[in-house]
């Protein structure tokens, strides 16, 4: 059976990278129609092209580091399930009438070590994000995302949570079924649970969609995703009433890694593949199923009532400001 390889789908600070790439080929190309050794200057081209991709992604702006959060090939929370569990099974329903697709959920193994693992999931192509909402959970995702974590609890299992949505689904009918009651409730309960929690933003973690299942003794986050309120187009087109401005929305925003760090809001940086997670999935997972091992392994050392006030603790300082006389 043939095979085809993908293109890349390339972004726009990534056509350098293209170019050189397109530029080695030729010169490959070349020399082997004419019989000519050009191994040193394809070594050197190649060394060059490395150096800058790090270069290129050391140095990314926050509204470029939200294009990769965006990648349409960036890991989902199903790939990375499947890549660092042993045994996975999905469950379905929220037991209120619905199987929302764009939040999945399960039990399975992490290293021999029963866990529940839930997230949102975006699709693939246009047909699959259409199915999936574009990962916009309606009320009955996370009333599933619920029940899966109090099955956790009833059973003592380790509850791991992959934050990737835009938002909640904001329509009329999402209204209608109770969006912010749900979100509320999921906030509300994650901080009575008395197994370890631990969220990983993978990719772009927006506004209420995402706290929705983000309440956690850890809140990880791979080192090209994106946090925040509200998108920056939604927060350019809210502020300045021009959604074009959603790059200045951005840095104002605050949303890329190394200032949550900073801020207090997320705890654990995960690098990433140079290029981005969607360029080595395989490496991303590997990293990720040693971070959460790690962090199980304290966690799992702990009380239910210290991690409890522990989680409590943790988002009480969120926001914390002192006002400096003048």
């Amino acid at each position: 059976m043939a095979t085809t390889e993908r293109k890349p789908l390339l972004l726009d600070f990534e056509k350098p990278l293209a170019e050189l790439a397109t530029r080695i080929d030729q010169i490959r190309q070349l020399a082997e129609e004419n019989g000519v050794d050009v191994s040193g200057q394809i070594l050197q081209l190649e060394a060059r092209a490395m150096q800058l991709r790090e270069e290129i992604f050391t140095s990314l702006s926050p509204s470029q580091r939200l294009q990769v959060a965006r990648h349409p090939r960036r890991p989902s929370t199903l790939d990375y399930i499947q890549a660092i569990s042993d045994e996975w099974m999905e469950l379905h329903g929220d037991r209120c009438g619905g199987d929302d697709p764009a939040l999945v959920g399960g039990v399975g193994r992490l290293s021999g070590q029963p866990v529940v693992m839930l997230g949102h999931q975006k699709g693939r192509d246009t047909k699959d994000n259409i199915a999936r909402n574009f990962g916009m959970p309606y009320p009955g995702g996370y009333r599933k995302a619920m029940r899966l974590m109090e099955h956790a609890n009833k059973f003592s299992m380790p509850i791991l949570t992959f934050i990737d949505t835009p938002g909640a689904w904001s329509g009329v009918e999402a209204e209608h079924q109770g969006q912010g009651e749900a979100i509320a409730y999921n906030l509300r309960e994650m901080f009575c649970l008395d197994v370890p929690i631990i969220c990983t933003v993978i990719g772009e973690g927006g506004s209420g969609g995402a706290l929705g299942i983000g309440v956690g003794d850890r809140l990880l986050m791979f080192e090209h995703s994106v946090y925040t309120v509200a998108t920056p187009e939604a927060c350019a087109a809210i502020l300045w009433k021009d959604a074009g401005k959603a790059p200045q929305a951005a840095v104002a925003l605050k949303i890329i890694s190394h200032d949550l760090k900073k801020l207090g809001i997320i705890d654990q940086i995960l690098p990433e593949p140079t290029g981005g997670a969607h360029s080595d999935p395989l490496k991303a997972a590997t990293t990720l199923k040693q971070v959460l091992l790690e962090n199980l392994d304290e966690l799992n050392r702990l009380t239910a009532p210290e991690r409890r006030q522990m989680r409590y603790e943790k988002f009480r300082k969120i926001g914390v400001f002192t006002e400096v006389a003048h």
